[in-house]
């Protein structure tokens, strides 16, 4: 089975992370595939992307089990792998098409990367979203530039070194989603948010989100993927992930440290 799907509905493509019985956690995978789905819908005849989750999960970020992994490969492997996650949301905030996320459930870490790589994003009430990277001993370094352009540094550093979740209403006042709708009643969001976007004119929708990226530019910094890969490898990033797969408090937590 894919764990990622692509469906179409005229000029509207609607791309699914299809790993529910994970969350539609984040791993190579899913990286490789996405990377290359919206290189494609870049370029060819979509007029709109939809992004989003199979079954109740947006996403739940970075596949744990893949990030636990990292212990065992060298500094060169680690930035490789935090290099492709870079080249992911940046093909996804590059796309020359509009992207709508349709946050149909808990979106945390990477996940709320995506949410944030997306011109239009519409959540249902009960979506969760956090930055919990901390709490796992590593950083949200890949999606630093595209949050930080949604809330801001202010919001971002209350955000990223709580780690705490916080609901869909919130996420709207941060400016990190657009609109916040009953579950019940997303997909009809959804299509409307496309409806109005098939009303601009392509080229200049291209030309407005270049526009953004190029004024904002200043935000990525260039070794964002040293930066992660640096701490993946830590033993106090080994310690979050295997409290977090033993669902347990890491030791930071019980001594107070």
């Amino acid at each position: 089975m894919s764990e990622v799907l692509l469906t179409r509905e005229g000029t509207v493509a609607t791309i699914t992370i299809n790993r529910p019985e994970m969350r539609n956690a984040i791993g190579p995978s899913v990286i490789a595939q996405l990377t290359q789905l919206f290189q494609v819908l870049s370029v060819d005849d979509t007029r709109v992307v939809v992004l989003t989750g199979a079954g109740t999960a947006f996403s739940a970020g970075a596949d744990i089990d893949w990030m636990r992994a990292s212990r065992d490969l060298t500094m060169e492997q680690n930035i490789a792998d935090a290099a492709a996650a870079r080249t992911m949301f940046e093909t996804v905030d590059s796309c020359l098409k509009p992207v709508v996320a349709r946050v149909n459930g808990p979106a945390l870490g990477g996940g709320v990367g995506l949410v944030a790589c997306s011109d239009i994003a519409i959540a249902a009430d009960d979506a969760v979203f956090g930055f919990s990277e901390v709490r796992l001993g590593v950083i949200p370094a890949m999606i630093s530039p595209y949050v930080l352009r949604s809330i801001g540094p202010g919001h971002a550093r209350a955000l990223f070194t709580s780690g705490r979740r916080f609901g869909a209403s919130e996420a709207q006042r941060l400016g990190l989603v657009h609109e916040v709708v009953p579950a019940a009643q997303l997909d009809d969001a959804v299509a409307a948010a496309c409806g109005e976007l098939l009303r601009s004119a392509p080229h200049a929708v291209a030309a407005s989100k270049r526009l953004i990226r190029d004024a904002t530019a200043s935000l990525a910094l260039p070794d964002l993927a040293e930066r992660l890969a640096d701490l993946r490898a830590r033993p106090e990033a080994q310690e979050g992930l295997s409290a977090f797969l033993e669902k347990r408090d890491p030791y930071w937590t019980s001594n107070g440290s």
